[in-house]
């Protein structure tokens, strides 16, 4: 099916306020599942189910010097991997334009919130701090990474937990009880145009054929953190204020089942 056919016959459905799927405009796929715990080498980790979307997060804690204009805080990194067994249009090699913006769309939405309290990541000011890195993999590609990846990321920030520091080193394998030090949980929700219909949570066919999104990261008492624009169309001032406002509920959904999970 052509891009054209495919365009029309999603936004006929749209028309009817009804998906391909059978859902409602606003509602998300299901199951949405978050497993913990899903690397034993990892200092915190998670593994995201959202539809048929998979995607996994982990953490890895290590101890080096912090950059020179912030000597009295940590650091945090953010990677994301599009691997090729998650769809057949990503490619091994080098991270693309899409894996940088996944990687910063995730990073914003953590750091904009100060969901992470990185002067407490110092061990000796301007000499020694913790360094986060916070690795997303894709491992199915269903539509909707975003979402998907910053749950996973989340979720995996969480249950994370200091390895075990000796004379200044890091005892790999070895884990403390002690997690990171979280001040904020932001949970993202990205809302998508297509036409002049709004939709949440798109599959792969209804992802192909989108206008614009915005993708917004809330944190607790419904303070936005961070917007991220996306897409080839514009969005107005009333299209923004309703996409916040939709995010702002949607939100609560993931917030109650990100709540939901302990560690194992």
């Amino acid at each position: 099916m052509s891009y054209k056919d495919m365009k029309d016959y999603v936004v006929s459905l749209l028309n009817k306020g009804a998906r391909m799927d059978g859902r409602n405009l606003l509602e998300y796929r299901t199951p949405i599942k978050v497993e913990l715990n899903v690397s034993k080498n990892a200092e915190g980790s998670a593994k995201v189910t959202m539809g048929e979307t998979e995607v996994l997060a982990g953490v890895k804690l290590n101890v080096g010097e912090p950059f020179p204009d912030t000597p009295n805080e940590g650091v945090l990194i953010v990677g994301a991997e599009l691997l090729p067994l998650s769809s057949p249009e990503f490619e091994s090699g080098p991270p693309g334009f899409e894996a940088t913006e996944l990687a910063r769309i995730i990073d914003r939405g953590i750091r904009e919130s100060n969901m992470l309290n990185i002067e407490k990541l110092v061990i000796k000011e301007g000499e020694l701090v913790w360094m986060v890195f916070l690795d997303i993999y894709t491992i199915n590609d269903a539509g909707n990474l975003i979402d998907a990846s910053a749950l996973a990321a989340i979720a995996a920030l969480k249950h994370t937990v200091f390895p075990k520091l000796e004379k200044d080193k890091v005892a790999f394998g070895e884990h403390t009880k002690e997690k990171l030090p979280l001040k904020k949980v932001p949970i993202t929700c990205t809302i998508y145009k297509i036409a002049d219909k709004i939709i949440i949570d798109p599959n792969e066919k209804e992802q192909k054929v989108i206008d614009s999104r915005l993708t917004v990261a809330v944190s607790e008492n419904n303070k936005i953190n961070a917007l991220q624009k996306g897409g080839n169309k514009g969005l107005s001032i009333e299209d923004i204020y309703s996409m916040i406002e939709i995010a702002q509920e949607k939100t609560k959904e993931l917030r109650k089942i990100l709540g939901d999970k302990q560690d194992k």
